[in-house]
């Protein structure tokens, strides 16, 4: 349903719309908040907000929710908050091309095949969420584990074979 109605706002603005980050890992513990990535052909708040808008999405203010660094790469991402009411859930518009976009899905489908690095990156978050209750400093503390996994991410996509295109 999130999806579709997702898909009848954006229409051929987006081509995909991925469950990603903790919770599209069965297993994995995960706050109880979807992560939805929708690849977008191009970035642009003026026209996607509203658009988002007229479904009751709200376009999240703080800076973070503008860019983000993947690759080494600033990459543009609009992040939207649900409409009131509904199950809470993160919606981040990524240029389908990037290497943000890329990097959430390799996220996922890496933790979803190993499963030591499923139970250890669990573990650690568990653990992190309970020293550490501020969201921001949580953020922080995250960021460099997150590329310590991805590096090992990396290595399994090189020896599998796995690609983003095939993937979404």
């Amino acid at each position: 349903m999130l999806a579709g109605g997702l898909r009848d706002a954006l229409g051929d603005l987006a081509f995909g719309v991925d469950h990603v980050g903790s919770t599209s890992v069965p297993g994995l513990p995960a706050k109880d908040c979807i992560d939805v990535q929708v690849r977008m052909r191009s970035i642009d708040e003026a026209r996607d907000a509203p658009l988002l808008a007229a479904i009751g999405f709200r376009c999240r203010p703080e800076p973070w929710n503008r860019v983000e660094v993947s690759g080494g790469r600033q990459c543009r991402k609009l992040v939207f908050a649900p409409p009131i009411g509904a199950r809470w859930c993160n919606v981040h518009l990524r240029e389908g091309s990037g290497p943000n976009a890329r990097f959430a899905l390799l996220f996922r489908d890496y933790l979803r095949t190993d499963e030591d690095a499923r139970r250890a990156w669990g573990a650690f978050k568990q653990r992190l969420a309970l020293s550490v209750p501020d969201l921001l400093e949580y953020g922080q503390i995250k960021a460099p584990a997150t590329e310590v996994l991805m590096g090992a991410a990396e290595r399994w996509a090189a020896e599998t074979g796995w690609s983003a295109a095939r993937a979404a």
